[in-house]
């Protein structure tokens, strides 16, 4: 008969792995988790941290986007206003120079006009959460400031031409603002250029020193200046439409990668359950042999 002097060291280490398994599954079982660490499966945790890097990247673009999404409808609300603002203005203009008017009309217009340029100069000066929107890439600077001490009264652009993009998960850059220079002061026809302008005929002609000619004049420079807010307009929902829709994907992308990594880290209670029923068994087993070995004086008389 053949005896391993090596039985009982053998069988010890056997408890300790028995043991350790035991501990693995009951770990797994309570946590819902079949990888903790990466011994557990080092395949699936080097998936796991590509996973992961997905997840944060999609998560810090939707943060992003929804806050460049923000600040993009806040632009064009402005420019909405303003649309509306240069309408009203082209209105009186018309009306201004019919020939019809008298001083008083002229007069009580040119208040009007002035009140719509105020209007026009604050909304260029549109701020969300404390960044000018129409000031490039200069958000801390107040974009606009007029001069009325002057005639006609003068606007300085303060901003830069500055075109802020933002790429998107797939690579596409997406410009999130349009310069106050493109939009108030465009070479194509100038907003501000053309309210300070419209005001000093209103004066002129009040005063009996303008002509309604000037005045025409104002009111096709206006109408450039719509096709241009409007023109920008255009472009800054243009982005607005390409942002959302890529936060849209990369939400999309988050919550399938997290459903992948879901998949890839959690354990099976059935299968687990089972596994440690079986691995509590054999424990068990193996602890009452051990308990019998003490038992006895030696190995040969348990053996008899």
């Amino acid at each position: 008969m053949n005896f391993n002097p090596n039985y009982t060291q053998g069988l010890a280490a056997s408890i300790n792995r028995s043991a350790a398994t035991e501990q693995t599954l009951t770990s797994e079982l309570s946590s819902g988790l079949r990888v903790n660490q990466l011994s557990d499966d080092p395949v699936a945790a080097a998936d796991n941290v590509g996973l992961a890097s997905s997840i944060s990247q999609m998560d810090s673009f939707v943060q992003t986007a929804t806050q460049e999404q923000s600040l993009m409808q806040v632009g064009d609300n402005a420019l909405g206003e303003v649309v509306s603002q240069i309408t009203s203005a082209l209105s009186l203009a018309t009306s201004a120079g019919n020939g019809t008017m008298n001083a008083t009309d002229f007069s009580a217009v040119q208040t009007q006009v002035t009140a719509i340029r105020a209007s026009v100069v604050a909304l260029g000066n549109t701020s969300y959460q404390g960044q000018y929107v129409f000031a490039g890439s200069m958000g801390n600077v107040t974009p606009f400031t007029l001069n009325t001490t002057t005639n006609p009264a003068t606007t300085t652009y303060n901003g830069d031409s500055s075109i802020q993009t933002v790429a998107t998960p797939n690579g596409q850059q997406v410009a999130v603002n349009v310069s106050g220079s493109s939009v108030f002061m465009n070479s194509s026809g100038s907003l501000m250029g053309t309210l300070n302008q419209l005001v000093s005929d209103l004066g002129a002609a009040a005063a009996g020193t303008g002509t309604t000619a000037s005045i025409q004049a104002d009111s096709t420079a206006l109408t450039s200046a719509l096709s241009a807010v409007t023109g920008q307009r255009a472009t800054l929902d243009s982005g607005l439409s390409q942002m959302m829709t890529a936060s849209g994907y990369a939400s999309t992308q988050s919550a399938a990668y997290q459903s992948a990594q879901s998949t890839l880290l959690s354990a099976d209670p059935a299968t687990i359950a089972t596994e440690l029923s079986a691995s509590e068994t054999q424990h068990q087993a193996l602890l009452s042999v051990t308990a019998t070995l003490q038992g006895a004086q030696d190995l040969f008389a348990y053996l008899k």
